[in-house]
């Protein structure tokens, strides 16, 4: 009898259906790319599903079917853009390159789109301020601070304050990224 991968939760059997997609061929890697999507889409855990996406979509790109690889190549890309995977959100960009379609990192894109306002807010809260420090360095009031914090949360594709620092922090290049 064989033992089911996580218990038979949708996480472990998403995986081990994402697993067995990589060996399988045809109509069976299909099915078996499709459920891993769909249970990994049904848990918090946004790696594994980015990872199923970017997989389904390089299978689907190899069967000529470019429209529905870049269905889940872009899916792939946005999620690991979101988490901040840029090797993964890059070989989802590649793949999207070789249908012919283009995917544009939205972290340098919504960098631009902060205000010079947003982007002072946005430092000295990575730094570690709170919203009445902030307020008293630049003569605004918390709430005006709370204000500009949210947009810029919305605008980096954030949710909170640790994540500030590496959104805002440079993109490394090439040859400084650790092996």
């Amino acid at each position: 009898m064989r033992t089911r991968l996580g218990g038979g939760k949708d996480w472990g059997l998403g995986v081990e259906a994402r697993s067995r997609a990589l060996l399988a061929e045809g109509s069976a890697a299909e099915e078996l790319y499709r459920e891993a999507v769909d249970r990994l889409g049904r848990t918090r855990m946004r790696l594994p599903l980015a990872r199923a996406r970017l997989v389904y979509g390089e299978w689907l790109r190899r069967e000529r079917r470019r429209g529905d690889a870049r269905e889940q190549l872009h899916a792939a890309h946005d999620l690991f853009e979101a988490m901040g995977a840029r090797s993964f959100a890059e070989r989802a960009r590649q793949e999207l390159t070789a249908t012919g379609a283009t995917a544009h990192s939205r972290r340098n894109a919504t960098l631009d789109e902060l205000t010079p306002q947003e982007t002072r807010i946005a430092s000295l809260a990575g730094e570690g301020l709170s919203n009445p420090e902030i307020a008293a360095r630049l003569y605004i009031s918390p709430s005006t601070v709370d204000y500009h914090l949210k947009t810029v949360f919305r605008k980096l594709g954030i949710r909170s304050r640790s994540q500030l620092h590496r959104a805002l922090a440079p993109p490394l290049a090439p040859a400084e990224i650790p092996p």
